[in-house]
């Protein structure tokens, strides 16, 4: 691991407890939408660029801005590409930044409800957002926006939460084999 290396990739490994047994079970890169916006900026550069001969002798102020803007797009795409939301075995966290990074994580014990939330948007593009609750008042990890495949990402979460005995499993009152007969035409409709 090179010095440089820690501001051009999120490198989360580091920041696992191997000694304790931990492991990534899904890191969660930010959905494509939210480096739209900036992509769009940067292709607003070539007209600028394009209008440099027409300035005369200030070429060089189109040049400033598009060199500008295209700096600052891709410091966006950057940011966006450098934050990762991680699920272990153990825990939950975030790390993001480039400079300044910022680590935040919930112990899977402390999670207590996650809410998904979709606009309609979401629907279309398969993104969402977390929300977790839990018993502390201040957390530095509740909400984390723009989650690709966030009904899959929940299911994950919530297995590892089950699988590692922190709920109480609940035993069904009835299957689904209580049904069979008349009453299966009920389950499959929806009805």
């Amino acid at each position: 691991m090179s010095f440089l290396s820690r501001f051009l990739a999120p490198e989360v490994d580091r920041h696992l407890l191997v000694d304790q047994g931990e492991f990534i079970i899904d890191e969660v890169a930010k959905h494509w939408v939210t480096v739209v916006l900036p992509a769009m900026g940067i292709a607003a550069c070539i007209p600028i660029f394009w209008a440099m001969p027409l300035l005369g002798a200030f070429w060089w102020l189109a040049l400033l801005v598009g060199l500008g803007l295209f700096s600052y797009c891709m410091l966006l795409i950057h940011l966006q590409f450098m934050d990762r939301f991680v699920i272990t075995n153990m825990r939950v966290f975030r790390v993001h930044g480039v400079l300044d990074q910022n680590l935040a994580t919930m112990p899977m014990t402390r999670i207590l409800d996650i809410s998904v939330s979709q606009p309609f948007l979401g629907r279309l593009l398969g993104y969402g957002h977390f929300t977790f609750e839990s018993a502390a008042q201040d957390q530095g990890l509740r909400d984390i926006r723009f989650v690709g495949r966030p009904e899959q990402r929940d299911l994950t979460i919530q297995g590892v939460i089950q699988r590692a005995g922190l709920r109480k499993a609940v035993e069904p009152l009835f299957s689904r084999q209580d049904y069979e007969g008349e009453d299966s035409d009920h389950l499959d409709d929806g009805s």
